[in-house]
This record gives structure tokens, sequence and C-alpha cells, in this order.
């Protein structure tokens, strides 16, 4: 027992000193960044600094030359965000070249091709990408979640000790959806949020987390939830010429209680009132890792001959969202949208497809932040919200040391899209 304690107690003693070591690092970084602040200035041609097309960066400072890494499962956004930033910096390449082989017995390693020392690093990963796949045994294995989790860290591990800053970029939040554990269960969420901080990652940038409050577990390393609120704002306001924003044509819907948060901050910006689902679950049973749901009961004002937006963080199967849109249309609305971060289609499109041709749905809008099936963008039903530019504002600011409060919770840029919109 005595042991056990002594072993403890220098356990933690390690953990402190090599956080303590990643610290005095970083500050080092940033002493040496500022001091060549000068040097490393881009000016746009009009003599200011540029900060994306947020334009917030209010004079901020570089803090390094920025590098980005994109795995293979977010090579095309990487070379998109590239491209936009290139655009805005004058035409310099950031894009660093790596790459993960695999030996034949389906182990892998990193492989960085050019040279990260003293760079602030932004390495970008896609765990949806379920179009991979590699060989191993001589058969084809498809690249699941924890694979591209391995390549990450495979990544950090090939840039750190060199690199001045890293940053990874994760729309999706690896294992997001297992946040808490009831009975005795793994919690896999907070487990891969604590391996990097340990690795040295400085920040991690991660979009409309299943539960923001998983940052909890890293106080001590940069966590940005980022809300694609404004982006989906926009959308939906080009797509639409004869939207009524009044509470009298238009209500915002939570498909569930997780989602009401990101309801709330929508409605109260457009001004319009909310309804919400609640699932009633079979709590004796487990299936697919959850108590399967067994009705979605209403709580809200009529929604009758009314536009309504049904806002989500994702959108697996897809069988809960579109019982939710049934529910509507029985009730009486008008059009039904949905809303959702991340459209993931787990289940193929045949219920979607069949629902839109029912009269379920008018629309559906996911972002491209992860991958996306080459089917899914010839879907009638079917509307793509670009994010490239807000992920290049978001390195673009981050790089600058300038605020993020207007990228992560644009309430004003959305206030002035609807104003705008109103005329």
């Amino acid at each position: 027992m005595f042991l056990r304690f002594r072993l403890d107690f220098y356990a933690k003693i390690l953990y402190n000193l090599v956080w303590l070591k990643n610290l005095l690092e970083n500050r080092n970084f940033y002493e040496r960044a500022a001091s060549n602040n000068k040097d490393n200035a881009q000016k746009r041609p009009d003599g200011r600094e540029s900060a994306g097309f947020l334009d917030i960066s209010g004079g901020g400072s570089m803090t390094g030359k920025i590098g980005i890494i994109a795995l293979e499962s977010a090579q095309k956004a990487g070379q998109r965000v590239n491209q936009i930033l290139s655009e805005w910096r004058g035409g310099e390449e950031f894009l660093i070249p790596a790459e993960c082989p695999r030996f034949s017995s389906g182990e892998a390693k990193c492989v960085v091709r050019e040279s990260v020392r003293d760079r602030d690093i932004y390495i970008m990963v896609d765990v949806c990408n379920n179009s991979l796949t590699y060989e191993m045994a001589g058969e084809t294995n498809r690249m699941s979640p924890d694979d591209h989790y391995q390549d990450l860290k495979r990544v950090i591990a090939a840039c750190n000790g060199k690199a001045g800053r890293i940053t990874v970029i994760m729309p999706f939040l690896y294992e997001g959806r297992q946040h808490r554990k009831t009975t005795r269960e793994s919690l896999d969420c907070a487990v891969m949020l604590r391996e990097l901080e340990s690795m040295g990652v400085h920040s991690l940038i991660t979009f409309d987390a299943h539960d923001p409050r998983m940052q909890n577990v890293v106080p001590l390393m940069s966590f940005e939830n980022v809300s694609p609120a404004l982006q989906f704002t926009q959308a939906f306001l080009a797509e639409y010429e004869d939207l009524r924003l009044d509470s009298e044509h238009m209500m915002f819907i939570a498909p569930d209680e997780g989602a009401t948060e990101r309801v709330v901050f929508l409605a109260s910006l457009f001004g319009i009132n909310i309804g919400m689902f609640y699932k009633r679950r079979d709590y004796t049973r487990i299936v697919n890792g959850s108590n399967p749901v067994v009705a979605h009961e209403f709580c809200g004002s009529s929604v009758k001959d009314k536009d309504v937006i049904v806002v989500d963080d994702m959108i697996a199967s897809g069988g809960s969202i579109l019982d939710t849109a049934r529910q509507l249309k029985e009730m009486g609305c008008r059009r039904v949208f949905l809303f959702s971060t991340f459209g993931l289609f787990t289940s193929g499109f045949d219920k979607f497809d069949k629902a839109y041709a029912d009269g379920w749905f008018d629309r559906v809008f996911t972002t491209n932040l992860v991958y996306q099936k080459p089917e899914l963008k010839e879907k009638p039903w079917y509307f793509s919200v670009n994010m490239d530019r807000y992920v290049a504002a978001l390195v673009d600011t981050l790089n600058k040391g300038s605020t993020l409060s207007e990228i992560i919770k644009p309430a004003g840029r959305i206030k002035q899209a609807l104003e705008l919109y109103k005329g």
C-alpha cells in the first residue's frame, strides 16, 4: 500500500514537471516571436495587417510563420485553407507535406517532409472520414476514427520538440459523444484531451462540440469551441427570399435537450420563439451503445403554418431528426428546415430520400467540415455550408495573437445579416 502511494506521488510530480516544461517552452516561443514581429508581419495592399474575412485583427502581432499539416483525412480541406491564406498573405504557401505510411503488419509512422522548427503549426484532421482504407495482412481495412486519431498523435510526435507551437484543428471532436460515464464505461473524450495536452499541444479548435463542458478536463490547455451559426444564417438567408423573421411565422426547434443552448442562441438573435422535443428512452436496454428512443415528445406553442428550423450538432443515422420532422409536419407547420453542423449519414441516404419525397422536410443544411460523399452533394434536398474561409480566418487570427471572441460567438454579425435581410 505504501509503495503504491509512493508511485502515485512520483507520477503526479512527473506530470507537473512535463506540464511546466511545455509552459516554459511556449513562453519562450512567444518572446522570440515578439522580438521578430517586424520581420514576420504581413501587410495587405492598403498597408493594414490582414486578419481574414472577419477583419478583426486590431493590429495583432505575428507569433511565427504558419505551417499547415493536413492529414490524409483532411487533405482537401487543408489545400483550400492554404489557398485562402495564400491570397491574404501575398502568395506565400503554408502547407507542409507529411504522410503516415504503414508497414505490412498494419503499424504506421509519420514522416514530415519539411522543417517545422519554431513554426506555428496547425494540424488538420477529420476523424469522420470513412472513405480512406489501408492494407493489412493482404486485406483492405477502412480507417476508423480511432485510426485517424492515432495518425494525429504520430504527426504531433514527429513535430514535438521542434515546432514553436502546435494547434490541432479537429472539427468533429473525437469521441465527443462519449462525454460522460454512467456505469463502468471508458471516458474516451477526456482521455484524448489529456493525451493531447501531455504531448505538448497548445490549442485545440473544434466546432459545435457535443458537450462543450469537456474543456474542463484540460483547464490549462486552450480549447476553442467554435459556433458555425453565422455561416448557417448567411446561407439560409441567401437561399430563401420569402422568409418572415418573426414569431408569428417562424420557430426554432431543439430536437432534444442537448440542442437547447444552440437553439436559444439563434432564437434570441432572430427574436422568435423556440420549441423542444425530449427523448423518452427505454433505460432497461442498450442498443448500439445507448438506450433506445421510444418516442419524441414536444414542448412548445403551436407550429401551425410556421416555418420551423430544427438545429442539432450532428446527423448520424438520421432517425431522430427525421422523426422530429415528421411530427412537426403532422402538427401543421409550413416548411421544415434541418440545420446540422455535421452530416455523417451513417445509414446512407435512402431514409432522407423517402422523407423528402413524402414532404417531411424541405432542406438539410450541413457544413463541409467533415467528409461529404460525392452523391450527397447531388441531392435536391441538400445544401452544403462552406466553412473554408472561416477556418482560414481562425488560423490567420490566432497566428496574429488576436482575439477569437467575434469568431466563436458572432452575435453582432448575425444581427447585421438579419437587419440587412429585413431591409
